[in-house]
């Protein structure tokens, strides 16, 4: 069934968060790893629904946690009582549009900590009855803590007509109409299916722990790396004040450089190979330190 786009902040132009985009050409994700990267993160989620205000002012109900289907459907765990819960309740059939925006933020501090947002646009409806479970085991895969969160509790009946009180959560689904992504990478816009053939990048569930332990444990190795960078690193000598790991994905580390006027520039190091693993990744590592050592 055709159905018209659903406006996205930032398809097909840039935000302007005013990070740093690397110059040089570099193995990277497509649009579609990163977006579908982002989605099953743990990055700040807010769920509008266009013509329903926020009461609360704080977003729709940010989704307490998110998964996607083999399907490329995206299911959310709302608060029951929210309005993304209201509204998806009492939508006829699947006519409810909504989108998503997640805030993808370093886990580490460096200037310009936003490293990317992505939205996703599409139809949201309740899971009901039989697909209850399975969309509950789904999101408990992808949060081992799901039963803290109430995922039991999303599992009972819908109130009956005329009773008081509501469920303590409700999940939905969104069948993704259209999605962009605004990153380090740049901005791009990424269809349905392009989205759901993708999958996300290995490293993303350890990506947090693995650069705060290089920028706290391995600083001065890090800050080395700027003698792979050719012409560039002479200009990577002069901002030798800070060196941040900012970004890792299974193609290289983004390493963010400042000087001491609080200018910056990102410089991106590749891995020999893609890593598939934590494994692979430190073999990778030590093969850039040692390059950067004899270098």
């Amino acid at each position: 069934m055709f159905r018209p786009g659903i406006p996205l902040p930032g398809a097909g132009q840039s935000t302007g968060m005013g990070q740093p985009r690397p110059v040089e050409d570099a193995q990277q994700p497509t649009a579609a790893e990163r977006v579908r990267t982002l989605v099953e993160s743990n990055g700040m989620a807010s769920l509008g629904i266009p013509g329903i205000e926020d009461p609360d002012d704080a977003g729709l109900s940010a989704p307490v946690c998110r998964t996607v289907t083999g399907a490329g459907d995206v299911l959310l765990l709302v608060p029951g009582d929210s309005a993304a819960a209201r509204a998806a309740a009492h939508a006829q059939d699947d006519d409810l549009t909504a989108v998503m925006e997640i805030t993808d933020v370093a886990p580490v501090s460096v200037p310009h900590r936003i490293r990317g947002r992505a939205w996703i646009a599409g139809w949201l409806t309740p899971v009901r009855n039989d697909e209850r479970a399975r969309a509950a085991m789904l999101l408990a895969e992808r949060h081992p803590v799901g039963e803290l969160l109430g995922i039991g509790e999303a599992l009972q009946p819908d109130p009956a007509p005329g009773m008081f009180g509501r469920p303590a959560w409700m999940m939905l689904r969104m069948e993704v109409g259209e999605a962009a992504v605004d990153d380090l990478w740049g901005a791009q816009s990424v269809e349905p299916e392009e989205f759901a053939a993708a999958e996300p990048d290995p490293l993303a569930a350890h990506e947090a722990e693995l650069l705060q332990h290089l920028h706290s444990a391995h600083s001065d190795q890090v800050r080395g790396l700027c003698t792979l960078l050719g012409e560039r690193s002479r200009r990577a000598w002069d901002f030798r004040d800070r060196a941040v790991p900012v970004a890792l994905d299974r193609f290289g580390l983004r390493v963010r450089f400042t000087d001491a006027a609080h200018r910056s520039f990102d410089a991106r190091f590749d891995f020999p190979t893609p890593v598939r693993d934590v494994s692979e990744l430190r073999r990778a590592m030590h093969t850039l330190f040692d390059a950067a050592a004899s270098g």
